[in-house]
């Protein structure tokens, strides 16, 4: 089955940490008085609260400013893919956004998809869904193609794109890190190469996923110690590696589906029942307090005395919600390391008191990893789309709900029902009350 009806698996929603209450929403706003100048000068300044309601336009504006969709082209007929395409959606929680998403296709067969959520900052998230892609795709590329890769870059002649990316016009890429990143990554291949016989072997899918995270969460680690003599790329590598991200990726090829996943975001398929009902299957693990083979592992990875200590109050250390994550090297180096770092780092670094506090019961580091949990998942035909989406989503909606909407919306149910309001303002609360009736 080649999956024609495959309703775009790379399809994923990713969303901040909102919080949508069915509450009037507004905006509440000082304004001063008449004769505003003789009340500020008799120190007699007195304001009015003023209440501006979002009407549903303007709320759907908001919602849909950051919406992005792409349609394959490969699907032509011919060049038979199962993914048809994806559509990509963000709501900030914060500016900027630290929620940041990318989508590639790869000059090997296959397609990758992913979220990463910042925390601490949004440096790292930026980092990784700029440079995660390029590692995977160079774990996944044959020997002799690593070669010609190597061979062009030394003699200068011009390279194919490993990657093609398919981002929103406003994304945002580092030209500053550019030549940083790509040496960091040059190093990576050489090194693969040198590991390779030249033998042709299948490549394992899996196993490049998991080397590519840990390699790129490496190279993050170093760039922050070796440090660099231009300024900004210095107080930038270190911002990266002091800040941290959660990322779940997919990498489709045919009908082999791959999810890798390091924090708490969270992949799951839509599947459509032979009655035409949506129901939802998990293909990725939360790593966090609610896992318990997570939790396990964490005190199987420390001494027994500090089995009470490792997780505290469902966080790591008392202070981290995911136990795995990129950058957040405060929970990775040593003690001296972070100081020695810090020492030598910029002022902005020096005077920032987040990165020269330790965690407490810091006592045998490192207690935060960027390995990914690696599901792989054979694509059938009634499995229809692909759900990525961080953890703000998932603590508001259940997976079923979730599944379901984007299922009726990818078949045209939405619209055979179309909601009306009569043309009078409404506020989101009566808003949430027509939802709720229909």
């Amino acid at each position: 089955c080649h999956h024609k009806h495959l309703c775009c698996p790379s399809l994923y929603i990713p969303q901040s940490r909102l919080r949508y209450t069915p509450h009037p929403a507004y905006a509440t706003f000082c304004k001063p008085k008449e004769n505003w100048w003789q009340y500020t000068q008799g120190r007699r300044y007195a304001s009015t609260p003023q209440k501006f309601y979002l009407t549903p336009p303007q709320v759907n504006s908001i919602l849909k400013a950051n919406e992005y969709s792409f349609k394959v082209p490969e699907f032509d007929g011919k060049n038979v893919s199962s993914v048809l395409g994806f559509d990509s959606n963000q709501l900030p929680a914060n500016a900027p956004i630290e929620d940041q998403n990318a989508a590639t296709c790869l000059q090997t067969r296959g397609m990758l998809l992913g979220v990463f959520d910042g925390h601490a900052g949004c440096a790292c998230s930026q980092a990784v869904s700029e440079r995660l892609f390029y590692y995977i795709a160079v774990s996944l590329l044959p020997h002799e193609t690593l070669l010609e890769i190597e061979n062009a870059v030394e003699n200068g002649r011009a390279l194919l794109p490993i990657l093609q990316w398919h981002k929103h016009p406003n994304d945002y890429f580092s030209k500053e890190a550019s030549k940083l990143y790509f040496n960091s990554l040059r190093t990576y291949w050489q090194e693969l190469i040198d590991l390779n016989t030249g033998e042709s072997a299948d490549i394992d899918v899996k196993e490049a996923l998991i080397n590519a995270f840990k390699r790129l969460d490496n190279d993050i680690s170093l760039e922050a110690q070796v440090g660099d003599p231009n300024s900004f790329l210095n107080y930038l590598v270190l911002r990266v590696a002091f800040s941290g991200a959660t990322a779940c990726v997919a990498h489709v090829d045919g009908v082999d589906l791959h999810v890798a996943n390091t924090g708490d975001s969270r992949a799951m398929l839509g599947v459509q029942e032979e009655d035409g009902s949506w129901s939802a299957v998990t293909l990725s693990n939360d790593h966090n307090a609610q896992n318990e083979r997570e939790l396990e592992r964490l005190k199987l990875e420390h001494p027994k005395n500090e089995a009470k200590s490792v997780v505290k109050q469902d966080r790591l250390l008392g202070l981290l919600m995911p136990f795995r994550a990129f950058g957040d090297v405060k929970f990775k180096w040593s003690i001296d390391l972070q100081k020695r770092v810090i020492e030598s780092g910029p002022d902005q670094l020096n005077d920032n008191e987040y990165t020269k506090f330790i965690p407490p019961n810091y006592y045998t580091p490192p207690y935060l990893t960027a390995e990914p949990e690696v599901t792989y998942h054979r694509l059938r035909p009634q499995d229809k789309f692909l759900v990525l989406a961080t953890d703000g989503l998932w603590e508001t909606m259940h997976r079923q709900d979730v599944v379901r909407i984007v299922g009726e919306y990818l078949t045209g149910m939405h619209h055979q029902q179309p909601i009306a309001v009569g043309g009078y303002k409404v506020t989101l609360g009566q808003m949430h009350g027509l939802l709720t009736e229909r």
